[in-house]
């Protein structure tokens, strides 16, 4: 494995690690206290020498439900690797008439529609802890990156819009909603909907990760009454259409944040904005890691700053 530190993580589908403007390191697959990561982790260095590591959420060939994506793995593997911020890329289905099939979103809040089957924290034994999640996106990342993928929209020459401050419904799935539930969704205020933000973002918090995400709308899910119900051929084929774009903006946004990094710009602290954040989420620390020693040396390969490897209190 490189000893040389990732700076951010990328979750997203497999087309996403074929960007013309990076270089390949190598492809590493760490083992985690929860298992290894759905795919091989691709780490590559962009011009400016900042290392990316590229992670399929659903594995290569998209092989893993929703449901089952190890998602405590893909965090805590990123995290070991260095990262110090998730972006994440997801399709989404749209909930609003505004927002067309093709267009990119940025959403800021998230309704949890999944049923206890993801386990969404890394606190499952005796050490427990409750993190702050009333913004569930960081908030420096999420407004960056509205100015730079409105950036790449634009130079890339596509009438595409980028919609932000929108509500995303995270579902159970692996099936698509039903007429009922799509319409119920809009009158709680839904405006996108998927299957996999969540645990991700709760657990990127957990680790102390800065996320955001950037979606694509595929579809109208299944609220419009005059039109069929959304198909998995209905995502994959905006997914073809849409695929360059999704690089372009991919590769323009995490080149513009390694060369204003390498500018001295401050980016740092959009990258960072999660650190520190559990300091005073879980709950007696010094006493639940000797009543724990083992849930505590788990914590330790996120939180190194709490808890020690040898489950000491750091």
């Amino acid at each position: 494995m490189s000893e040389s530190k990732v700076l951010v993580g990328v979750i997203g589908g497999s087309g996403l690690y074929h960007l013309d403007n990076l270089t390949f390191v190598e492809t590493v697959n760490p083992e985690t206290p929860w298992g290894f990561p759905s795919s091989l982790i691709t780490i590559s260095r962009l011009p400016w020498g900042t290392l990316i590591a590229f992670l399929a959420r659903h594995g290569t060939g998209h092989t893993i439900t929703p449901s089952t994506v190890p998602t405590r793995a893909n965090i805590a593997a990123l995290k070991s690797l260095g990262a110090r911020a998730i972006l994440a890329f997801s399709a989404v289905g749209s909930l609003r008439e505004e927002i067309p099939p093709g267009d990119f979103c940025l959403p800021s809040q998230i309704i949890d529609r999944t049923k206890g089957i993801r386990v969404a924290s890394f606190f499952t034994g005796n050490i427990v802890a409750h993190a702050s999640f009333a913004d569930p996106f960081s908030k420096k990342l999420s407004a960056w990156l509205e100015v730079k993928v409105a950036e790449a929209l634009k130079k890339e020459g596509r009438n595409i819009s980028l919609h932000t401050g929108k509500t995303i419904v995270c579902m159970e799935g692996p099936q698509f909603s039903t007429r009922a539930e799509s319409v119920m969704y809009r009158q709680w205020g839904g405006d996108l909907i998927n299957m996999s933000v969540l645990p991700e973002a709760k657990l990127a918090r957990e680790a102390e990760l800065g996320y955001a995400l950037i979606a694509t709308a595929t579809d109208y899910d299944s609220w419009r009454p005059s039109e069929a119900g959304v198909t998995a051929a209905d995502v994959f084929k905006t997914l073809q259409a849409n695929a360059s774009t999704s690089r372009f903006v991919a590769a323009y946004v995490l080149e513009e944040l390694a060369k204003g990094i390498a500018d001295g710009q401050n980016l740092m602290s959009i990258l960072t904005e999660e650190e520190g954040s559990m300091k005073f989420s879980i709950m007696r620390p010094s006493q639940a890691a000797v009543d724990d020693p083992a849930g505590a040396q788990q914590l330790a390969y996120v939180l190194p700053n709490y808890f020690s490897a040898s489950a000491n209190q750091a």
